[in-house]
């Protein structure tokens, strides 16, 4: 989560008729997505820490942290359901979307740009604006189907990736499905599967609220300051999201220039490192074994200084090729 990205593209352009008949806008729905704005500053602002050197390597993408941005991106697609039931159901306003959808897709495209220049080992091809993007297009068909059918829908995508990975997947092209066997690296990957779930399930929520009507008690004027501030930065997610990660990287980095972080020991970096991306595709043990392994043979090599100083290529040298095949053998017997 990282998460890495997050939205108002979770209002869908949404205040709809019934819902101004009937006193304005759900302050609730705007409050919650104010709450998941200032988690996802909370897990950037970690991020940039992380990237500056002030905490340990790996950080964020681990561990309480890992599970952190994967709620947070979750209650945005879930958000997004909602409101696209309360924007379009039963009356599908079909320029209000188009607007509203063009914003985010837009927005999208200018994150992958901006990424592809300043990280782009890791830049952002399908993150939670993309994703957001093409579940809001497929929630459009779930919009007036059975509420039982569409959390059924929401189940089968949540376990599709447990069930339907395939190396057919792994082409470039189709990374964003969500089931290739190897993981892309980026900085956001938020795939429509399984993310797709937390949406329909969202909209499955909002259509059962809708037939009920507990949407009428959260339907008040929000004017308590607190009300006022989360409603506020609700309303208005999509320039937040696009600022707030820019000036708080900025931030940081300023900091950093007066007080820089202590350096890492080399070697407990290369450990982390190693460990952190190897745990994307295989267990804690292994991997441990795999990184000490890889270490102790590039210093009985003498290789570890000339690989930490960027004076050998990993993806072509024969030797660290050489390391690693020998090393996944003897972590994997281990295991």
């Amino acid at each position: 989560m990282s998460i890495r990205n997050a939205v108002n593209a979770s209002d869908n352009g949404t205040a709809p008729p019934a819902t101004a008949e009937k006193g304005g806008r759900i302050w609730a729905i705007d409050a919650m997505r104010g709450v998941a704005l200032v988690a996802m500053a909370t897990y950037h602002f970690s991020w940039d820490l992380e990237f500056f050197g002030y905490i340990e390597p790996g950080t964020v993408a681990t561990g309480a942290f890992k599970i952190y941005a994967r709620l947070i991106a979750g209650s945005f697609l879930f958000l997004a359901g909602v409101s696209l039931v309360l924007g379009h159901y039963p009356v599908f306003r079909a320029r209000s979307f188009a607007i509203r959808f063009a914003k985010i897709a837009a927005a999208a495209l200018a994150i992958t740009g901006v990424t592809w220049f300043a990280f782009p080992d890791s830049f952002i091809f399908f993150g939670i604006l993309h994703s957001i993007a093409a579940a809001s297009l497929i929630g459009l068909v779930f919009l007036r189907l059975p509420a039982l059918l569409t959390l059924a829908a929401a189940a089968a995508a949540f376990a599709a990736p447990f069930y339907l990975r395939s190396p057919v997947f792994d082409t470039p092209a189709l990374l964003w499905v969500g089931l290739s066997e190897t993981l892309p690296r980026s900085n956001d990957y938020v795939p429509l599967l399984p993310w797709l779930a937390p949406f329909l399930a969202g909209i499955a929520a909002a259509r059962i609220a809708t037939g009920f009507g507990w949407f009428d008690a959260l339907r008040t004027d929000g004017s308590a300051r607190w009300k006022m501030l989360l409603t506020t930065a609700g309303r208005n997610s999509l320039v937040i999201y696009l600022l707030h990660q820019p000036l708080l990287f900025a931030l940081v980095y300023l900091f950093s220039l007066g007080f820089p972080a202590a350096k890492p020991d080399p070697v407990e970096a290369f450990r982390a490192n190693c460990e952190m991306t190897c745990r994307k595709q295989e267990t804690a043990a292994i991997c441990a074994n795999f990184c000490g392994c890889t270490l102790d043979k590039l210093m009985e090599e003498n290789l570890f200084e000339p690989l930490n100083a960027g004076k050998i290529d990993i993806n072509t040298d024969e030797r660290i090729a050489r390391i690693a095949g020998q090393c996944t053998v003897d972590a994997q017997a281990k295991e």
